[in-house]
């Protein structure tokens, strides 16, 4: 409660004069940011094995991880930081699920890709999390959530300066991350219009809302805990669709590529 409030206090001072300090380059407003780009790579390189690991490791088939990565790097070409590195992993947990850390370490699950349909598809999802990685939505969570010097000095040390909690304690902490609702909107708009301008139809990020409310009536949704409800996103992402005035005709979806490269090689 006390490091809330001194956070809260930090953030009303500084906030008037360093809102210079990082400007979101989707919205292109000024964000208070406690986290060096050098941060953020490094909390990105110590945390996503672990990651990895929690999440059931990565999945042992090279022309699938090829090919999410593949996807995911037509997405980071046309995002507004083409020059940073980005790394898109599938993992073998079974939730439908998929996450970003800084610095560009970008994970989706076993248990979603089964639910997908096409590449199109697949590319909303990884388009949504490149959007929190770009606009630093997962630095901002973790500064607020866990703090910046925590996160730093078990990245240094193995353990935290308190000497109670290990890479992974905090790593447990970063799958439990929430976004704000503005946050979350922020990433399905922009991610919509990095989809069109990769190439891909972006009534697919429509269908994949459609595929989360479907299970989400089977059985909770890990992935919509901290999301809006998908039945309001797809309200909106009809809207911005409808409004872009898209020519739908030449864009991909890629239900062969995806089903030969993704659906084949999870049952292999």
């Amino acid at each position: 409660m006390f490091k809330e409030i001194v956070f809260s206090i930090f953030v009303l001072l500084v906030l008037p004069v360093c809102s210079g300090c990082a400007t979101n380059p989707i919205s292109g407003k000024g964000q208070l940011m406690l986290i060096s780009h050098g941060q953020e790579l490094e909390i990105g390189r110590k945390y996503a094995p672990e990651i990895e690991k929690q999440l059931g490791g990565r999945i042992p088939n090279l022309i699938l991880q090829n090919y999410i990565d593949s996807v995911g790097q037509k997405i980071v070409r046309i995002s507004h930081t083409p020059e940073f590195e980005y790394h898109f992993t599938a993992v073998e947990d079974k939730s439908l699920n998929a996450l970003a850390l800084p610095g560009g370490y970008i994970f989706i699950t076993r248990g979603l890709l089964e639910n997908l349909h096409n590449e199109a598809q697949l590319a909303s999802v990884l388009a949504h999390e490149t959007v929190h990685v770009v606009a630093r939505h997962s630095s901002v969570s973790m500064s607020t959530q866990i703090g910046i010097d925590i996160l730093l000095s078990a990245v240094t040390s193995e353990e935290t300066s308190r000497g109670v909690l290990t890479v992974t304690d905090l790593t447990r902490q970063i799958l439990n991350l929430k976004y704000s609702r503005e946050d979350e909107k922020e990433a399905d708009l922009a991610g919509l219009d990095y989809m069109v301008l990769a190439g891909y139809n972006p009534l697919e990020m429509v269908a994949t809302m459609q595929i989360f409310e479907s299970e989400q009536q089977v059985r909770p949704v890990e992935f919509l805990s901290t999301h809006p409800a998908p039945e309001n996103r797809q309200i909106y992402l009809r809207r911005a669709i409808e409004a872009g005035n898209y020519n739908l005709a030449g864009l991909r979806t890629a239900e062969k590529d995806y089903a030969m490269n993704v659906l084949r090689q999870l049952r292999n």
